[in-house]
């Protein structure tokens, strides 16, 4: 068997990334109904709901312990991971959200008095999650990975 087609058939990565595709489909038809706008560019951005880091990461590990156990390393390193990845999405990555936010402002007030010469471009804010946006993405992961592994 070739590396591409062991990649081609794994299982638990394609789980992975189609709970991540999906979490980032439904982010972009949650702007559609609720904002009543369309922005598919949303499909190819970080932050916002759902968390699709965290759809990932739990799809990841719900099919390694479907499948190897919830009692072997191999799931405690998936879990590890997916914890480390939704604690980031909520703390550092959120943090430095609201960080660019603020900047955001300040430029703004700096460019009103700086007229001249002043341009940085704007900071990306929705860098991170919220709680919910991390529980949300996490309950897909968990749903396509039970799907996945115990439906299909």
């Amino acid at each position: 068997m070739t590396v591409l087609t062991e990649l081609l058939s794994n299982r638990w990565l394609w789980t992975a990334v189609v709970a991540s595709t999906s979490a980032q489909l439904l982010k972009v038809l949650l702007i559609l109904l609720l904002e009543w706008r369309w922005h598919p560019a949303a499909f190819m951005e970080t932050g916002g709901m759902p968390s699709s880091h965290s759809a990932m990461v739990a799809a990841l590990s719900t099919g390694v312990g479907l499948t190897e156990g919830w009692n072997t390393p191999v799931f405690a390193v998936a879990a590890a991971f997916a914890m480390i990845v939704m604690y980031d999405a909520t703390g550092v990555r959120h943090s430095s959200g609201v960080q660019a936010k603020l900047l955001n402002e300040l430029v703004d007030e700096l460019r009103a008095v700086v007229r001249e010469g002043f341009a940085p471009k704007p900071l990306k804010v929705l860098l991170g999650h919220t709680y919910l946006e991390v529980l949300i993405g996490s309950l897909i992961g968990v749903l396509v990975g039970w799907f996945s592994f115990r439906v299909l």
